[in-house]
């Protein structure tokens, strides 16, 4: 059976957005709660790896795709207090070289794209458990609670006439809440978030594409070791739903992804820091990206 060529066209795309971004992917971050003294600020600079399978809808003529791709992300934290709440504010840029290969047709065929991917922005506040300024952290268990709003801006590459693309041409905006529970040299961390997607109203080929919310949790379980800026963290998180219409057309495309990370961080000093993390992606549908990503981050506060 054969599609439509507009129609396989849109799906083809839609099975590509399967695939995290670095806004959800990189966003399985342990120690995102963590109080900040007031004041602080860190400049930092990573290199991300990527590649994987991907699986596209039975019915198109696509076979053995794979993606692959390296990213360098710049960031960016400040530390502030408004009221007598810590308050923090990321900012990340990311620019990547991204390459698609398969079999179109029974055809070789591949398809590289390299600029500015979409920036993210995050402004988080700890609503509970935070030490008053110029305190030292309680030595006993302490719990933290706090909230945070994140949002994709859509100025990463998009060409409208072409399938594949860096950015994805809308502004996602992310609530979420999360605890923090440090016992010792143990942290535990839980985070629930909400994606919610702004319809893009120029979607590939004229398309209009609409999206309901994508659910996502993660924990993390983190070990400070006794030599002081060691860390260790094993991560896991999960999303779900966020079925697409095109049209008006239902696409029947709930996402189910699961990820697993391990992170290892050390101090260069007194002011700078090192990070390594491998990041897991595994779909749980007939259709998505398997992935595998590594990464390497400095860090320096001032």
């Amino acid at each position: 059976m054969k599609l439509p060529l507009k129609i396989a066209c849109v799906s083809i795309a839609l099975g590509l957005y399967l695939v995290p971004t670095e806004a959800l992917g990189q966003d399985l971050e342990p120690r995102r709660w963590t109080p900040l003294p007031p004041g602080l600020n860190v400049i930092g600079a990573g290199y991300v790896r990527s590649d994987g399978d991907i699986a596209f809808d039975p019915v198109l003529t696509i076979e053995n795709a794979t993606v692959e791709g390296d990213t360098l992300i710049l960031s960016y934290v400040r530390s502030f207090e408004v009221s007598g709440k810590r308050l923090r504010f990321d900012a990340l840029l990311p620019w990547a070289d991204r390459r698609w290969e398969g079999l179109l047709n029974g055809e070789p065929a591949k398809v590289t794209r390299t600029g500015l991917a979409d920036p993210y922005l995050r402004l988080s506040i700890i609503l509970a458990g935070a030490p008053a300024a110029g305190a030292a952290p309680s030595p006993g268990p302490n719990t933290v609670v706090g909230a945070a709003i994140g949002v994709v801006l859509p100025l990463g590459e998009n060409l409208e006439d072409k399938l594949l693309n860096l950015g994805q041409n809308r502004f996602i905006i992310r609530p979420q809440v999360g605890v923090l529970h440090t016992r010792g040299k143990w942290s535990y961390e839980l985070t629930a978030s909400t994606y919610l997607f702004e319809d893009n109203d120029e979607f590939f080929d004229g398309n209009k594409r609409e999206q309901d919310p994508l659910f996502a949790t993660q924990f993390h379980v983190v070990r400070q070791f006794n030599k002081p800026g060691y860390w260790a963290a094993l991560s896991a998180g999960y999303a779900w739903e966020g079925e697409s219409t095109i049209n008006g057309v239902e696409k029947e495309d709930e996402k189910r992804i699961f990820l697993s990370a391990l992170t290892f961080g050390m101090p260069i000093g007194k002011k700078q820091g090192l990070k390594f993390a491998y990041l897991r992606n595994r779909t749980n549908t007939d259709t998505g990206g398997d992935t595998d990503s590594f990464t390497i981050a400095w860090s320096r506060r001032f």
